[in-house]
């Protein structure tokens, strides 16, 4: 039973349930690059290294964290701040999650190989960001939105802007959503002298411009499928989401955050896959690329 609860601390640690977010973003680019659903092994391997980076990017990111989360009423509570798990453990964590991220990308295409610390630096880099920039928020985007196009590169071995258009409209998307996040640290980081954007321009700013990424996030995702001749089924699921993120953007107010978990766990999640589901359709069924 100790070992059980330890595995879900780490699990906890990294949020493994929000995997959901990430994971969507590559099989959206890997069905994208040959315009077919790709075999069952690629598909495997590129869902273990997204689970491989993504581990590593969040345990890297708690580590160097750790003293600002101990700082922070919000994050007090989490694994490294409380003493649940050491600093050692949860290093060695961090190496065996780097291990199974490059044992797969060596599985996959042979460019990924040389492509894989484009991936890898962003995740070290970003924890650091909010030190001295309130950009911070699209570094993160770029983590994301690189997922996309490692899956594509994956399939295909090679490099094309489509997959960088898919990435663009990820960091919008994911940048947006994380500036809603850091809404509920604006006192703190202003206190603590960390940059956020709502720190630096309030929440009203912050949600001026959230919406004004989730805007460019659409037209982003409508120049791929205009790019790449996709057809209805594609564009329904843009318009869904753009139906979808106006809902989330409209139940956060600027005199009302109550709803802000909402908005970032269960609509994000919710976009994520159905986005995917309508790309997946679209390149099985649909008879735009024949």
């Amino acid at each position: 039973m100790q070992r059980l609860d330890k595995i879900k601390i780490y699990l906890e640690m990294i949020k493994f349930q929000h995997s959901v977010f990430a994971l969507p973003f590559a099989y959206f680019g890997a069905f994208l690059a040959q315009m077919r659903a790709p075999d069952f092994m690629t598909i495997f391997w590129i869902t273990i290294a997204m689970v491989g980076a993504r581990s590593f990017a969040m345990v890297v990111n708690r580590l160097i964290d750790m003293e600002i989360d101990r700082r922070n009423p919000r994050t007090a509570e989490r694994a490294l701040p409380k003493g649940l798990l050491s600093v050692s453990s949860v290093v060695l964590f961090s190496i065996f999650s780097l291990a199974v991220f490059l044992f797969a990308v060596y599985k996959l295409a042979p460019i990924c190989r040389y492509l894989w610390p484009v991936a890898v630096i962003p995740f070290i880099v970003y924890p650091y960001t909010k030190r001295f920039t309130w950009l911070s928020h699209f570094v993160l985007g770029l983590c994301l939105g690189l997922a996309p196009v490692g899956a594509w590169i994956a399939v295909t071995n090679n490099i094309s802007i489509e997959p960088f258009l898919i990435g663009a409209a990820v960091l919008c998307w994911v940048a947006g959503f994380d500036i809603f996040y850091a809404m509920q640290d604006l006192d703190f980081d202003r206190q603590n002298k960390l940059f956020s954007i709502p720190a630096r321009f309030g929440v009203r700013g912050s949600l001026v411009l959230t919406k004004l990424l989730h805007i460019i996030s659409i037209a982003l995702l409508s120049w791929v499928g205009i790019r790449m001749n996709l057809g209805l089924i594609y564009f329904t699921g843009v318009f869904i989401t753009a139906v979808l993120l106006a809902y989330e953007n409209s139940i956060i107010k600027a005199n009302d955050l109550s709803r802000l978990n909402m908005a970032f766990f269960t609509m994000n999640g919710v976009i994520s896959v159905l986005m995917f589901c309508f790309v997946a359709v679209e390149v099985i069924f649909g008879r735009s690329h024949v």
